[in-house]
């Protein structure tokens, strides 16, 4: 029995789908222990192309049991798109394959209203948000008002808690942001006509994980976005209002005590940022918008054009501390190849003073980009698979990136397709 967790390293969009489908073939179960509907993992393999924002990336290996853990949060209606799209791809899910955890919190229409009217409020100011639900969610998880997948399976309980908690809701929705209420009837008829066919996959995650663990299973662990965004260790409060860390996989997944063996961090070949925050070696303009158009550098689950820059050395070894990462899977390597040369960030200054460590927003905000060049290759990359038939200039990028970052890349994606890798040796 093993476990491994696949993280971002960084802002997310690191490639972190691509990775678990890959590596997927060799874990029996595989489990999102934190996020929702926000994620954008994209996958390409023999079903064609994805954005999953909820299933985890082992849906499309029909023997792996995915499961959907008490750390995420759930838009049933959003799931059901998920689920009928995949499955009109000839992708098999059911009740064996795709499991929901009975503590994993619903994410309501009222949610997604109060996200879009709060980032209305704050104008110029927001966060960010893809305006999924995914903050007014997890608020109500920890203000003790949310309502658990498992109450699904107790019909009264459920709609007397979410009767009470539709009069507290209302007082917000109305008197702050003068919207209209709603009724027990719009919510219970939501649920019936979103949440009924998910029933059958609700169960407590923790007696099917540790049963895995009791019977020699392999457990993958699937973050969505990156150390960066992290609730607590990230560029607050522009993150997530999640823990997306490795740390969290066992708690996030109904398993606590299931502990991990490996951790392999995603790091893209450059930086890439969707929403708002500090991004100090982003870049603009021209520059930008080519790296954007080479490497297809819009958010999978909005379709929002993501902010682009040098790879950031500081931000990535920050990343790689906080993930404890075991290893690096370095992504989009080709997408560099039309560069002469490729900058590299290598640390911030503030104030003429060069940082020696990843700091807080407020300094983050006056903080300016150390920047070095390295060759670039200037050759198409795409079907190599030795990373000796590399170009020198390609593998002295990666070695550069592996020393500073003080973490081997074991991985280098050159291309979107799951065979599209260069593995490096060690196992896990």
């Amino acid at each position: 029995m093993k476990t491994c967790a696949i993280v971002g390293i960084n802002w997310g969009d690191e490639g972190k789908g691509r990775m678990v489908d890959l590596i997927a073939e060799d874990y029996d179960v595989v489990v999102r222990y934190q996020g929702g509907s926000n994620a954008g993992h994209t996958v390409i393999n023999e079903y064609g192309k994805f954005a999953l924002n909820l299933i985890p990336s082992g849906i499309f290996r029909r023997e792996v049991i995915n499961v959907l853990g008490n750390g995420t949060v759930i838009d049933f209606e959003h799931l059901s798109m998920e689920v009928d799209k995949l499955r009109k791809a000839g992708v098999y899910i059911s009740s064996e394959n795709l499991k929901i955890s009975d503590r994993a919190m619903i994410v309501f229409p009222y949610h997604k209203e109060l996200d879009a009217l709060e980032e209305a409020r704050l104008k110029d100011k927001k966060y960010g948000s893809t305006k999924r639900g995914i903050a007014p969610a997890y608020s109500d998880k920890y203000q003790k008002k949310g309502i658990m997948a498992g109450e699904l399976l107790y019909p009264e309980y459920l709609k007397n808690h979410l009767r009470d908690i539709l009069e507290w809701k209302n007082l917000t929705l109305q008197n702050v942001y003068n919207s209209k209420p709603y009724t027990l009837d719009d919510a219970m008829a939501w649920l019936d006509k979103y949440a009924t066919e998910f029933k059958s996959h609700i169960c407590d995650t923790g007696v099917l994980l540790r049963e895995a663990k009791k019977n020699g299973k392999s457990i993958l662990f699937e973050a969505q976005l990156g150390a960066l965004r992290d609730i607590d260790y990230g560029i607050y409060p522009y993150t997530s209002s999640s823990t997306p860390l490795a740390s969290y996989g066992p708690i996030g997944s109904g398993a606590p005590d299931i502990s991990l063996d490996y951790v392999i961090g995603v790091v893209k070949a450059y930086s890439s940022c969707v929403g708002e925050g500090p991004f100090t070696a982003e870049w603009f303009n021209e520059e930008a918008e080519e790296l954007r158009k080479a490497g297809n550098e819009y958010g999978a689950a909005t379709g929002r054009p993501r902010r682009v820059g040098p790879i950031d050395i500081l931000a990535t070894s920050y990343g790689v501390t906080v993930q404890k990462a075991d290893c690096i899977a370095l992504t989009k390597m080709d997408v560099l190849s039309y560069m002469d040369k490729i900058p590299v960030c290598t640390g911030y200054e503030v104030d003429g003073v060069e940082l020696k460590s990843f700091p807080l927003t407020p300094v983050l905000e006056k903080a300016k980009p150390i920047f070095i060049e390295m060759d670039g290759w200037k050759t198409d990359i795409s079907g190599i698979r030795k990373f000796e038939e590399l170009p020198k200039e390609a593998q002295e990028y990666v070695l550069f990136i592996e020393k500073k970052i003080n973490c081997p890349v074991k991985y280098v994606s050159v291309g979107p397709d799951r065979d599209a890798i260069i593995l490096r040796g060690g196992d896990e």
